[in-house]
């Protein structure tokens, strides 16, 4: 009789413990999963903000946006002759700053000698409108306006091929509109190259600072037909090309790149830059760096990647709030329920060995030491249900890289001047609000696991044992060796 009890007993507890284990283990694996899918989303909006930001970029430092004045439209005027020769051709270019601010150059040494900034470098984003045609006809001079009609070489339409025309009152022209960074050369790890690898020719040489040398998008150059050795001419001023550069994601929202001397005599924006690019001595002291900008230099608008994670729409943006908020609650929730399963399963199991307690505390043993029985059985439950655990949210982890499932990132504005919605770079009025609307990222989603993970899924797995084990062995202690008698009896 003794025998087939002891074998039932045994059985009892291996079917609690197993419970009790795999109870656990899910929790654990799901705690796993949520956590890498995360770290996996972040990762995703980090490639989707460099693109936007540059590589190594903290912040942003700009001009803070102006109320509008109401009586000008913003838009460059084009002053042809129309007395010229019929059917002559006519070309005109317009530069204007993003957003028609700027900031003093001067004040790139300011934010540099901030407490937490590492480095800040200064850049000048240009857009370049330029209407070439011919008249046929007229008796006076006239003028036309390139708002509305440009066609932005991100967007695959310049240097004529497939550009907008103007026709009528005797008149074609082709407007076209283009993105020009001016880029501090002694520099390039901030500011808008940084986010590009020359693929073809080289880069910008710190003796390059005002020559008159340019770097140009792939996009642009292809779209162009530009290579390495070639020329090409803005305002009259003609360019050599040195270097074409791939963006690390997404498309460019800059054409070409300049030296910053050379941008702000292009520009008519002599010791100006539109655009302060600053690195953080440390990561976690990005807030403070930032109060402390915008505190002691006036007149300025200060975007951190905080701000600007705020602008990333589409499946990706879903997802991720999917994963940081049901999936946090959804993990609580089943570590919870798991904690409370083993709990009561421990509990339950310390109430059928009742004669077996009874009986030790009749032999000497006493309830500190018959709990320290319990808690260590709960331990060992929790620990196999840790690392089963473990295993499986690994297991889940490989699957979601291994597939490796496709998330679009819309890149949106904020709103600001020269704000970062289309790149420091993004062009001009209208240009960089409409590639801010358009431009979006594919980025493919990976669930790396990290050793803090890990490490909180054995401390989960601990907690839980020791929760169970201390329900338990509270349980048991309290038992009194009349207890086991009455049970025999």
């Amino acid at each position: 009789m003794f025998g087939i009890y002891l074998k039932r007993e045994l059985s009892r507890r291996k079917k609690a413990a197993l419970v009790i284990a795999l109870g656990l283990a899910l929790g654990i694996a799901l705690v796993i999963t949520v956590n890498s899918v995360s770290a996996g989303m972040q990762q995703a909006q980090d490639k989707v903000l460099k693109s936007l930001y540059g590589l190594g970029t903290d912040m942003t430092v700009t001009k803070a946006q102006a109320a509008p004045t109401g009586n000008s439209s913003g838009r460059p005027t084009f002053d042809f002759d129309a007395k010229a020769d019929s059917g002559k051709s006519q070309s005109s270019d317009r530069v204007m700053t993003q957003g028609g601010q700027s900031l003093k150059s001067s004040l790139v040494t300011r934010v540099a000698a901030q407490k937490g900034v590492a480095s800040a470098v200064g850049a000048l984003s240009l857009n370049v409108t330029k209407v070439d045609g011919s008249f046929t006809q007229g008796k006076a001079k006239s003028s036309t306006s390139g708002s509305g009609q440009q066609g932005g070489p991100g967007g695959g339409q310049n240097g004529g091929t497939g550009a907008p025309q103007v026709q009528g009152g005797g008149a074609s022209f082709d407007v076209n509109s283009y993105s020009v960074a001016g880029v501090d050369v002694t520099d390039q790890d901030l500011g808008p190259l940084a986010t590009s690898k020359i693929t073809t020719g080289t880069t910008f040489t710190s003796a390059q600072s005002d020559a008159k040398v340019a770097v140009l998008a792939t996009s642009y150059a292809k779209e162009n037909k530009y290579t390495v050795g070639k020329t090409f001419k803005i305002s009259g001023t003609t360019y050599k090309i040195i270097g074409i550069a791939t963006p690390d994601s997404s498309e460019s929202t800059t054409d070409v790149y300049l030296p910053l001397k050379q941008a702000q005599t292009l520009g008519d924006a002599k010791n100006k830059v539109t655009t302060i690019y600053v690195k953080a001595t440390d990561s976690k002291q990005i807030d403070t760096v930032k109060a402390a900008i915008r505190k002691n230099i006036s007149g300025t608008t200060v975007t951190t990647s905080a701000d600007l994670a705020d602008t990333v729409s589409g499946s990706l943006s879903t997802a991720s709030n999917l994963a940081t908020s049901v999936g946090k609650w959804l993990s609580i929730a089943v570590l919870v329920a798991a904690f409370l399963v083993a709990a009561l399963l421990t509990s339950s199991a310390v109430s059928r060995r009742v004669r077996e307690f009874g009986t030790l505390k009749a032999l000497g043993w006493p309830s500190r030491r018959v709990t320290r029985q319990v808690v260590g059985e709960s331990m060992v439950n929790g620990l196999l249900g840790g690392a089963l655990g473990i295993a499986l949210g690994l297991g889940a982890a490989a699957v979601v890289t291994a597939i490796s499932p496709t998330l679009t990132a819309q890149l949106g504005s904020t709103g600001g001047a020269g704000g970062m919605g289309g790149g420091p770079g993004g062009g001009g009025p209208g240009r960089q609000a409409a590639s801010a609307a358009t431009n979006t990222v594919d980025i493919a989603l990976s669930a790396p696991v990290s050793v803090t993970t890990i490490a909180l899924a054995a401390g989960l797995a601990i907690a839980g044992g020791l929760i169970a084990g201390a329900m338990g062995g509270w349980r048991a202690s309290r038992m009194r060796p009349a207890d086991a008698l009455r049970s025999v009896s």
